[in-house]
């Protein structure tokens, strides 16, 4: 059975499942995160930006995670070799690199040495050795009714190779070693740098990174960047090394099945032979690449932070100000920050049609200038803009006021979209 994907975010987010529901909804019907955390409250329980954000971030996820599940059980259906514990394992995945491992093995390949190998018939042959139970048999022996001039297996030695090559492509194609691997990498692998040849004896602005080393787990996001600008700009050589004979020792006890001699030494020699021409590879790429991914993110926030102070900075300096937002039937919204940029009070005030409480709203205006020392009136440029401009110019004409606030328009341009975004919140 797929995944219940309401009931699985539903439990991954700790919301209830109605919710989960009424959002997915929704979404499917063209709804927009600032429209359903404005005005579906009642539809999602209150849910703010954020928490909108990231079920529809998972939705998405688990949306083409499913997607990717049925293609992967068509392919490998139609080579009939779908059994009925794979097609289990498959669907009750949640994370897109445990199910590419899952389909590695039946994923359409380009030629290798072991598809070239099981073309030339040298699959029974890989079976027999794996599975064999006498660690004493004479490989040569079994390896002779294999030799084939026509199929391109002159002698006994080619055919024990071909045998090893889908051996290992096995190997490195298991999804639990390849999960293991990949795990004890993250957790003891060490990053290291060394400058290339040509560098030698240059000063580079790198240096720091000359001859470098820094476990993988606790390597700052900035360092890591650093070092793999160094390595674009071709100064840096970076990689990652981890206790190669460990990962060997676990591999050679899951897989081979048989005591001390030939059979024992081929296994191990398979073993070896996977991990560091097939296995390796392709995992430090998938491990590299996450990291640089979660170094970007760190990257991205660190920036977002300090650019947040940039904006927040007070465009006119720090100066108390009133800021106030026109409208009519509503009235117009206005709040009042100190020269630090603090809340100090919000109120309403109806100086436009249809209410034209204009006397009333002088009164509190006035009031706000004189309390808190108003230098600055800012005005929104949406509706009502006008009529409330005209209103802050009779309050301003008569009052007497030391120094008089600066009166300015500013752009609403997307401030409704804006405050409902991730940026905002």
């Amino acid at each position: 059975m797929p995944l219940d994907i309401i009931k699985v975010l539903a439990e991954e987010l700790q919301l209830a499942v109605w919710q989960v529901s009424n959002v997915i909804d929704m979404l499917e019907e063209g709804a927009t995160i600032p429209f359903m955390a404005r005005y579906r409250k009642e539809r999602t329980g209150e849910l703010d930006e954020t928490q909108l954000r990231a079920l529809e971030n998972r939705f998405r996820y688990y949306q083409e995670l499913e997607a990717r599940k049925k293609t992967i059980l068509q392919s490998i259906e139609t080579q009939g070799k779908l059994s009925a514990e794979l097609k289990e394992r498959i669907a009750a995945c949640r994370i897109r690199t445990e199910l590419e491992d899952l389909y590695l093995p039946y994923r359409p390949k380009r030629r290798t040495r072991a598809t070239i190998a099981v073309e030339r018939g040298l699959e029974p042959l890989a079976r027999r050795i794996h599975e064999q139970e006498d660690p004493r048999l004479d490989l040569e022996e079994i390896a002779a009714p294999y030799v084939d001039a026509e199929r391109d297996v002159p002698d006994a030695k080619t055919a024990l190779q071909g045998a090893a090559d889908i051996l290992a492509a096995e190997v490195a194609e298991h999804a639990p070693y390849r999960s293991y691997l990949r795990e004890f990498i993250r957790r003891n692998g060490v990053l290291t740098s060394r400058v290339r040849k040509k560098f030698r004896d240059e000063k580079t602005k790198f240096d720091t990174y000359r001859d470098y080393t820094v476990p993988l787990s606790r390597v700052q996001s900035h360092t890591l960047l650093a070092l793999l600008r160094g390595e674009a700009d071709g100064i840096l050589a970076i990689g990652i090394e981890y206790e190669r004979g460990a990962v060997e020792t676990y591999l050679e006890g899951k897989d081979i099945r048989v005591g001390p001699g030939p059979v024992r030494d081929f296994l191990a020699e398979v073993i070896h032979d996977a991990l560091s021409r097939l296995l390796e590879p392709s995992i430090l790429s998938e491990v590299m690449k996450e990291q640089k991914e979660e170094a970007d993110r760190e990257a991205v926030e660190v920036f977002g932070k300090n650019l947040r102070n940039v904006l927040l900075a007070p465009p006119a300096g720090m100066r108390p100000t009133l800021g106030i937002d026109p409208g009519y039937r509503t009235g117009c919204k206005a709040a009042v920050v100190d020269e630090t940029g603090r809340f100090l009070e919000h109120i309403t005030i109806y100086p436009t049609p249809p209410h034209n409480r204009t006397g009333e709203a002088m009164g509190i205006v006035d009031d706000l200038i004189v309390r808190h020392g108003i230098e600055l009136i800012a005005i929104g440029n949406g509706t009502a803009s006008r009529e409330t401009e005209g209103f802050i110019d009779s309050v301003l004409a008569m009052g007497d006021y030391d120094p008089k606030p600066l009166k300015v328009i500013v752009s609403e341009a997307g401030a409704s979209v804006y405050s409902a975004s991730e940026a905002a919140a």
